[in-house]
């Protein structure tokens, strides 16, 4: 990383199997200032863009990363091995688990949650340590994310829901989402994951914990890039089997139950393009779910400041 400190890497040290005890300190001999988590499931094909991309940062302090490996049969822990990141094995499936496994053991002061498949603009951390120095009382700071390319609908729809969650925050003072790519806590006020959860207890069940532990903010202008290679697989079936089946429906059973009635969401490792879905019914779906996104951002906004 040129013009900053070294990187908190020292994989000789690190072994696979490290349990969730307190990690030594820095050759420097205080905690890194960061440690970001990112979890992997056969990622080869990402994870050194992300790793890259991380140690391009331009933050002047110590950063350790962490890869779980969540059971990849790829060369997913010998890449991020190769590019210097901390690597340790999270043998449950989900990604709860392994971003519990990750927060864990990670040293820094501050826990950066993110994604293999997503990359970040140089001030990203910068910008991070910019927002909690600026609000010391805050326990979090969440971003939005873009999709690197994709369909048509892939530009609208994080511009209308983080529009929305900036608007929201800018008028109540409350976050409402945060996603899994770009958020930050500091680790003193960290509350654990909810390892029964699977899509959504990572942003939505987490961003709960953490509001009962103080204030979180959100920067609309410090971005993710993330993939967009489940949205290939089409807008009718982003609409209704990732977000309302494995999204909204898991969460709440899920939550609900206790344990993990609905599983992940099938995974996808490769940029598949099927052909996009510009039928009647296609844009009928985008815009229904849209107007419900709207309806219910509208009450939450009514609900925070006490109208309803």
């Amino acid at each position: 990383m040129p013009g900053s400190a070294p990187l908190a890497w020292d994989v000789d040290r690190i072994e696979e199997t490290v349990m969730d005890e307190e990690r030594p300190a820095t050759k420097s001999g205080a905690r890194p200032r960061f440690s970001v988590v990112v979890p992997a499931l056969d990622e080869e094909r990402y994870l050194a863009d992300c790793l890259l991309s991380l140690a391009r940062q331009d933050f002047a302090g110590e950063v350790e990363i962490i890869v779980v490996d969540n059971n990849s049969t790829d060369r997913t822990a010998a890449i991020a091995r190769s590019l210097g990141a901390v690597v340790v094995h999270e043998a449950q499936p989900g990604v709860c688990s392994a971003r519990q496994r990750g927060s864990a053991i990670a040293r820094g002061e501050i826990i950066v949650s993110t994604d293999a498949d997503t990359t970040f603009d140089r001030a990203w951390l910068s910008r991070i340590d910019r927002v909690l120095e600026q609000h010391p009382s805050c326990v979090a700071v969440g971003g939005p994310c873009r999709f690197t390319a994709g369909p048509w609908w892939a530009t609208i729809y994080p511009r209308l829901l983080f529009g929305a969650v900036a608007l929201v925050h800018r008028v109540t003072g409350h976050v409402f989402y945060v996603t899994a790519t770009n958020i930050a806590f500091r680790r003193n006020a960290w509350p654990g994951y909810d390892t029964q959860m699977t899509q959504g207890g990572d942003e939505l069940d987490l961003l709960r914990r953490l509001r009962r532990r103080g204030r979180v903010v959100f920067d609309r202008h410090n971005p993710t890039f993330t993939s967009p290679r489940r949205l290939r697989q089409g807008l009718a079936y982003n609409l209704v089997v990732t977000f309302f089946f494995y999204y909204l429906l898991a969460y709440w059973l899920n939550r609900l139950a206790g344990r993990q009635v609905l599983g992940t969401a099938p995974a996808f490792r490769r940029e598949t393009r099927r052909r996009p879905i510009t039928s009647w019914l296609g844009r009928l779906l985008f815009a229904s779910t849209a107007f419900v996104l709207g309806v219910v951002m509208f009450r939450t906004g009514l609900y925070v400041i006490g109208l309803v």
